[in-house]
């Protein structure tokens, strides 16, 4: 079995995987990773290898001290990956991102694919249908968008996430609900216009933790799978091991 790590700035996932098929997973505090670990450590015993994608924990000595497995992997650009990466500086491509290129390619080979992740960071990856993979963006995530207004501004308040009733806010509350929310969605909707004229056929892949919050008001022909990075993840771990 495979302990699937992915360690966020926020949050972190830990998974099992049988084969391809996902046993289990738990979401939980990435300041409480490790006790995460222990605990599926504890409750799977044929758990025999592991991979940590880790964009938050500086050492990850911590993590390879509580994992005494046959194989052990840390997500880097010197795995090796199932895409030709062109992307400029990729000593400073976030695991993250690496781990999404790899499940665009394990779900949809052969095909152009954007992979939007909504977390901490909204993120956009694309990969050529040659097997490429280029690059994107990365601007604040939703939660980064609310906080910001309250810690650079005197009076604006932190708020909760939440749907904006219209687009015209008629009131403080209402007008940053639209602010940030529509302006995330007009953004999105606009990187994926602007991809469909670059590119034919492309699939467009949403996931993250607030992918299930903007599927709605997207309202688009997209593919959302919030297991998408762990799911990559484990397609890299096979990939070594078996290499």
């Amino acid at each position: 079995m495979n302990l699937i790590i992915d360690a966020g700035n926020t949050n972190g996932k830990i998974a099992v995987f049988k084969h391809d098929k996902i046993v289990k997973v738990d979401i939980v505090k990435t300041s409480n990773i490790i006790q995460g670990i222990n605990k599926f450590t504890q409750k799977y015993k044929a758990i025999n290898r592991a991979i940590v994608s880790n964009v938050s924990i500086n050492d990850n000595h911590e993590i390879k001290e509580h994992l005494s497995l046959q194989s052990i992997y840390f997500l880097s650009e010197n795995l090796k990956l199932p895409f030709k990466n062109q992307y400029k500086s990729k000593e400073r491509l976030g695991s993250d991102r690496i781990a999404l290129a790899s499940a665009a390619i394990k779900h949809y080979p052969n095909s152009n694919v954007l992979v939007i992740d909504a977390g901490t960071c909204i993120t956009t990856d694309f990969i050529d249908k040659n097997g490429n993979y280029h690059g994107g963006s990365i601007s604040p995530g939703i939660d980064m968008r609310y906080s910001s207004l309250n810690n650079y501004t005197s009076n604006l308040p932190e708020l909760e996430k939440n749907y904006p009733s219209d687009i015209i806010g008629s009131s403080t509350e209402d007008s940053i609900h639209s602010g940030i929310v529509n302006g995330v969605v007009f953004e999105i909707r606009e990187s994926i216009s602007e991809y469909q004229r670059r590119y034919e056929d492309i699939k467009v892949v949403l996931t993250g933790g607030d992918s299930v919050f903007l599927s709605k008001p997207l309202k688009i022909s997209i593919f959302a799978n919030r297991n998408f990075l762990l799911e990559g993840l484990n397609f890299i771990l096979n990939l070594n091991v078996n290499s």
